[in-house]
């Protein structure tokens, strides 16, 4: 009966140093599972600044693209010489304002200094 207990003690020392050293194991694991993560967090992050800095350029790009589009379509409205005249000396602003203040309001003079006048 002592061998089966010197063997039974054996079996319990040996459990125990198993334990211990797969407790140990799986903190290594997990040490690595978080250095992997944060190396993907840095990507994620560079990828996300690049990703942002397309998005702003896409939207500042189409911005650009509607103003143009705006411009092109005041350009086509006809207004009178003495209309951009008869703003200019009422409302003391530039020449350019004036024409464009009335191209916005489809040449309606009334509507143009109406609207300088708010």
């Amino acid at each position: 009966m002592d061998d089966s207990e010197e063997v039974n003690g054996v079996d319990d020392a040996t459990d125990k140093k198993q334990k211990k050293s797969s407790k140990h194991d799986s903190g290594a694991a997990d040490l690595e599972r978080v250095t992997d993560y944060a190396e993907e967090k840095e990507i994620t992050s560079h990828n996300l600044c690049s990703n942002a800095a397309n998005l702003f350029e896409d939207k500042r790009n189409k911005e650009n693209e509607e103003k143009l589009a705006m411009e092109r379509e005041l350009q086509k409205v006809q207004v009178k010489k003495e209309d951009i005249e008869l703003i200019i000396r009422e409302m003391e602003i530039t020449r350019s304002k004036a024409e464009q203040t009335l191209r916005v309001h489809r040449g309606d003079v009334v509507a143009a200094l109406e609207a300088l006048t708010n």
